[in-house]
């Protein structure tokens, strides 16, 4: 698939596209779906006031409940197949619009239940939960609600903020939309003056091109869209961060950082503590900017250098190959996890491959229990693909596992593991070729594209993070955000994350903030992108060294989904959070691969001076 254009939707092959149509064969299926929703809401109204009337009447309820709930996740990840392949598409933006108002409708309509149980009390629950067999796999449920019940409001208050959930939307939505289907960038440029057209789905490929040329352009022109929009997307921002403030004080939190993170029994001092050793380890990645520099012959390296190649031959990697060694490396995890992801990927069609005109940025994994796990992204033919597909591939199958083995109610895991999986394919992957290539080149390829990841992951997020609890505090003072302030906060922060060896071009730099539509309006989730990459590296080191029965804890663990506190599922798998030591570890990973970097860089300049 070339870089220099990007089809619409309509080109694009049925076979590299995912299978909507597994979920509802067409749209007049999903109508009737939605409308079977709609229609069986005086069903749950009914237990409306009952719910303290036994035990029997509350499994009833949780068994009607999450029925109910299952057919709504399956109309809601239809809805926004549809819509996020193409944001062009009227029709699908129009069911994306009303899956998301009915799910904010029908949270609506059943925010009577959790007040209600927590009226029952908690001894009277914990006593029906040992009497009513239905209900014994409820007791974590009844354990996060005991947690969370300072924090519920009465019944009219919880319908009303069940009711605000869909148009608080409306800021990220707006932001996604102007990301997604309103910019537009101008070509970048050769260095022979050719034209190269510039999108959501080739931007990185840009970035990575070999003509510093198209690098410098493509990433200026991107920037430069976002800041002519810079207004009306800092005031979406705003409103999204005044959102969230708003809804920690109505449940009487502290913060939004506490709010955040204290229903999963995660103490703010786990981010506190993530951002504390970032500032500590930023000399690692100083001098990682210093020896890119200098295998590039820079004088100066600028932002858009980050993914120039090092060398100037770049594996091929297609589709069929990068899943044959995604295969090949997660073989520790057991022939069945194996056999689940290749039939996945080969024959169910959990995959959207190919960039075209309108579709979201990014990449990610999506679905429902009754649904595949699919995977929406860009596949370029390229290292960076085939690890992008593994980190996909691996929250696919934490779902597909926590799908098969929870019931709906614990189905979800929580965001605090999200990253967990996916890092831990890529660590899989990255240690399995550089077992089976010896080649320099091959091996400068493979940490290049680990040394991308962290630098997402170990660098980017835990930036936002610090410009994500710095905006928060600002309105939780009463203060404001506008383009400018976000700007200069954001700069601000990349001038101390990149020292003296890269050039910081303040405000291209600083509007980065803008171009994370899909981040930063789920509070307080960037900062958990490192430590799931911390969190991974540690799992994905003791199955990799053989430690005995690493490989069957880390299964139970993704089976666990959401039945656990995060914090409880990691160590269920043999890490402790609550310590530095994961991520402490994981910046010992980072500067060993600056090492094997530039010995292999060495090898490379002394075969070719020679």
């Amino acid at each position: 698939m070339g870089v220099s254009t990007v089809p619409p939707r309509s080109a694009i092959a049925v076979e590299h596209t995912w299978d909507a149509a597994s979920i509802f064969p067409t749209d007049d299926a999903w109508e009737a779906a939605f409308r079977g929703i709609v229609d069986g809401l005086p069903v749950l109204e009914a237990f409306r006031g009952r719910l303290g009337d036994g035990a029997g009447m509350l499994a009833d309820w949780l068994e009607a409940m999450q029925g109910a709930f299952r057919t709504l996740w399956q109309v809601v990840v239809y809805a926004t197949m549809g819509h996020t392949v193409d944001k062009t598409d009227q029709s699908a933006a129009a069911r994306h619009d009303r899956a998301r108002g009915l799910l904010a409708r029908v949270t609506a309509n059943v925010a009577f239940a959790e007040p209600e149980i927590i009226a029952v009390g908690f001894d009277n629950l914990r006593r029906w939960i040992a009497e009513e067999p239905r209900l014994a796999v409820y007791a974590h449920y009844v354990d996060r609600l005991a947690r969370r019940a300072p924090h519920v409001r009465s019944p009219e208050v919880e319908e009303l903020l069940g009711f605000l959930a869909d148009p608080f939307r409306a800021s990220a939505a707006t932001h996604g939309i102007l990301a997604d289907a309103d910019l537009v960038f101008p070509p970048a440029r050769t260095t022979a003056g050719e034209p190269v057209e510039v999108a959501q789905g080739n931007l990185r490929v840009l970035l990575s091109h070999e003509d510093r040329e198209v690098r410098r352009t493509a990433w200026e022109g991107y920037a430069d869209a976002h800041l002519a929009h810079r207004h009306s997307m800092a005031n979406c921002l705003s409103a999204g961060v005044k959102q969230a403030v708003f809804m920690a004080r109505s449940r009487r939190y502290g913060s939004a950082l506490e709010a955040s993170l204290l229903a999963n029994n995660i103490p703010v001092d786990v981010f506190h503590n993530l951002i504390a050793t970032f500032r500590r380890h930023l000399p690692t990645w100083h001098r990682y900017w210093s020896v890119r520099r200098r295998a590039l012959g820079y004088e100066r390296l600028h932002v858009y250098d980050e993914r120039a190649p090092l060398v100037a031959r770049e594996p091929r990697v297609t589709f069929a190959q990068a899943v044959e060694w995604i295969a090949q490396g997660m073989a520790p995890l057991g022939d069945e996890y194996v056999t689940t992801l290749r039939r996945g990927t080969l024959d169910q069609r959990w995959v959207d491959l190919y960039p075209n005109r309108g579709k979201q940025s990014g990449a990610f994994s999506m679905g429902a229990p009754g649904t595949h796990p699919f995977i929406l992204m860009s596949y370029s033919d390229d290292i960076y693909s085939a690890s992008t597909l593994a980190h996909e591939l691996g929250h696919s199958m934490h779902s597909h596992l926590a799908w098969r083995t929870q019931p709906l109610i614990y189905a979800r895991y929580p965001l605090f593991l999200a990253e967990v999986a996916s890092n831990f394919n890529q660590a899989m992957l990255r240690a399995h070729l550089l077992a089976i290539q010896s080649d320099p080149e091959f091996q400068i390829a493979v940490i290049e594209e680990a040394m991308a990841n962290f630098h997402r992951y170990f660098f980017i997020m835990p930036t936002l993070a610090r410009f994500e609890l710095e905006i928060h505090e600002r309105v939780e003072r009463g203060g404001a955000l506008t383009a400018a302030a976000l700007t200069s906060l954001m700069a601000d922060l990349f001038r101390e994350g990149y020292g003296d060896e890269v050039e910081v071009d303040g405000d291209r730099v600083g509007v980065t903030w803008a171009t994370f539509h899909t981040h930063l309006y789920i509070s307080f989730y960037v900062f958990q992108y490192a430590t799931g990459i911390a969190a991974a590296h540690a799992l994905a080191g003791d199955v990799l060294s053989g430690v005995p029965g690493a490989s069957e804890r880390y299964l139970t663990f993704l089976s666990a989904g959401g039945s656990r506190y995060p914090l409880d599922a990691l160590k269920l798998a043999g890490v402790d959070m609550t310590s530095p030591e994961p991520v402490e570890r994981a910046f010992e990973i980072l500067s060993q691969m600056v090492d094997r970097l530039e010995g292999c860089l060495t090898q490379v300049e002394a075969k070719n001076s020679g």
